[in-house]
Parts: structure tokens; sequence; C-alpha cells
């Protein structure tokens, strides 16, 4: 087999696919790329046991066609040190000696048989799969809003992930760790059918790194795979997070009575700067709030350190005293893009409701966040 291609597209696709590969693998074939030449295309596909991910090139000069494994590390290293010019390949049938040659050097590999990679099993494809397609911009905006507030503790698996609620008018997108929750509504994607399904945090890490916001993603939901995201160059393969997600719609209170709204900039910034004298322990950051007032404290006993900062605010309650985590909080304010910030508030012990003081058209964002306990002030 003998095939061309240019140094920075096979780089490009290289890079991307083999962030699926983990960094230790039980299977060592896995530690490898498959590359698989049909016609003028050049598929490379990657696979940690769970999840594959390929991605197609178009390649110039071709000379048969057949599969066979390379070395993932190795080839991803040295493309990324190449200078952008045409490669050329040549694989030795027999042998599976690989030698990449431009016009000042040449490489040589080993390669391994294609056979020996693990192949999806087609056989176990459901017939009562779910498809929609929707702009990369659209899927990867959602993410980029909720995928932080997705939760780490393997004692709550189905938290692992971040939650996609199809409906027919609209795609929801849901995000928590018990202490934050983060719902994202996006109504300009209509997929006109009804499903649901948790995409684990490395799916999503791999999704948010691979898709371009300029393509369009076919989104296939099989009971039996998991989900399949497909575009004209890249095909990704992920199992979901088994398990049921938490009832988000329940969680979320729809008339906290009480309405905080702060300059974001000003907020964030605050924020920033009182948090340096948190107790790291458990972080808390504490806010005296006022009709027209915000006073923003956090201290550390132990080393006898105190930070305050007094913001102007607009506050439709009484005076009210409420802590929060001042890492979840930071979090959650650097996401929006608002001129202002609201928080909604019903009392010291019940979530707040944090929201833009405008939607993006055709979307809306909710967040929550769960309160620390504040003894005073």
């Amino acid at each position: 087999m003998k095939f061309t291609v240019p140094s920075k597209t096979l780089h490009n696709f290289a890079s991307s696919v083999s962030k699926v590969i983990n960094a230790k693998n039980a299977l060592t074939i896995l530690n490898n790329f498959l590359f698989s030449i049909e016609g003028n295309v050049l598929t490379i596909t990657a696979c940690d046991g769970e999840n594959i991910l390929c991605g197609r090139i178009p390649i110039m000069d071709v000379e048969g066609e057949g599969e066979f494994c390379i070395d993932a590390r190795r080839i991803v290293e040295l493309l990324r040190v190449m200078p952008e010019q045409e490669l050329n390949f040549d694989i030795d049938d027999a042998t599976l000696a690989i030698e990449m040659s431009h016009p000042n050097g040449s490489y040589k590999f080993m390669g391994l048989k294609g056979a020996e990679y693990p192949h999806p099993d087609r056989s176990n494809q459901s017939e009562n799969t779910l498809t929609f397609k929707a702009p990369g911009s659209a899927l990867l905006r959602g993410l980029e809003y909720t995928s932080f507030a997705a939760g780490t503790d393997m004692l709550r698996p189905q938290m692992m992930g971040v939650y996609w609620d199809i409906k027919p008018d609209k795609l929801v997108f849901v995000a928590t760790d018990t202490h934050k929750l983060v719902r994202f509504e996006d109504s300009s994607l209509t997929p006109d059918i009804q499903g649901a399904f948790i995409l684990p945090n490395k799916s999503t890490n791999v999704f948010r790194s691979v898709f371009t916001r300029d393509e369009e993603v076919t989104v296939t939901l099989d009971p039996q795979i998991g989900v399949i995201f497909e575009t004209d160059t890249f095909r990704f393969e992920s199992r979901l997070v088994k398990g049921r997600f938490p009832d988000y719609t329940r969680v979320i209170p729809e008339n906290n009575p009480f309405t905080l709204t702060v300059n974001r900039h000003q907020f964030t910034t605050a924020v920033r700067r009182v948090s340096l004298f948190v107790d790291e322990g458990h972080g808390l950051i504490k806010f005296n709030i006022t009709p027209e007032r915000l006073t923003i404290k956090a201290s550390d006993n132990e080393y006898n350190t105190s930070g305050v900062e007094n913001l102007s605010v607009d506050f439709t309650g009484k005076n009210m005293i409420v802590g929060f985590s001042s890492s979840y909080l930071s979090e959650l304010a650097g996401v929006l893009w608002t001129e202002d910030i609201i928080f909604k508030l019903a009392d010291p012990s019940k979530p707040a409701v944090i929201v833009p003081t405008e939607d993006k058209a055709d979307t809306r964002l909710t967040m929550l966040l769960m309160p620390m306990n504040v003894t005073d002030f």
C-alpha cells in the first residue's frame, strides 16, 4: 500500500482522534491507531474499549487498499514537529513494515495487523434508533455552558456527565454535582423526537475538542451502542452513563421571591479577591445583603486573615446573610455574559437561582447554587 498526505492535515486529524486513547490501556493494541485505506480516503480510528472515534482524510497517489495499526503516541509526536509538506507512506503488505518519507528524510515503523484492532459490532445496532441533526455551534454552546458543572464523584456515576434531554421543540443540556446545577435550554433546535441520555465527562471533552462550530452534526441515539455523532469528517461512538439522572425540573425553585441584581464585572473581581482569604477546608464566602449594598467577606481563623468588599446592588428583600462556596460561585458567575447578574433568593437555607439579565436568542440559562451554613457574619 502507498499513499501521500499533507503533514499538517494528518497531524490535525491524528491529534484529534488520539484524545480517545487512555494513558494506560488494558489491551496493548489500543495504544495504536487503526489506519484504513479505501479508495482515496484514509480513516484513522482510535478506541479505548468503550468509545470509538474515526477521522476521514482525503489522500493522494493511492496504491492498494487495506488496514494496519501504527503506534499512536509516536506518530502524533513526530507529526507535531514535522514542517508542512507532503508525506509519502509505503507499507509492505506482507511484513507491515511502514516507511514514512519526505524530501529530506524518512522514518520507519513496524505496523500491526489491522484485524487485531477492535472493530465495532454492527450486528448489535438497534432498529429503535432516534436521529436528529443540529449545527455544531449549538451543541458546543450547550456543552460549554453546562459541562463544567458535571460531577466527578464515582459514587454518583449518573451525575458524571451532561444530561441531554431531547424534546420535539427544544434540546435541554443539564449538569449537576449536587452542589451546583446548570440548565441550558435551546429552542433554536427542533429535534422532532423525544429521548434522553447522559454523555460521560470524557466523551463530552472529546466532542468539544474534535467537532467544530461550522459543521452539521448528525446525532443518533442507539439503545445498544450508545450515541453516535457524525459529520463529513468525524464519527464518534460513545457509551452512555447508566442510571437515572436527577429530576432537574423538581430541583430548581420557580418562586424565589427576592432578587439581587449586581454588576457582573465588579462582582466577579470582588469575589476573586476575597476568595484569596477563604478557609481552604470549606471555601466559605459570606454575603451580607441589604437593599442597596452587598458586603462580601471571607476569613481564615487559623491564619487570622480576612478579606471584605462592598458593592452597590439592588435587592428587593430585607437584610439577609447567606454563604456559598467561593469556587462554585466563581465558576457560575464566569459563564455569564450580561452586564448584570441576577440572584433569586428565598432564605439562607434554600438554593439560589442565578440567571443573566437577558438570555440569548431562543435560549434560556438557569443556574442553581446550594448555600453553605453560616452562623454569623
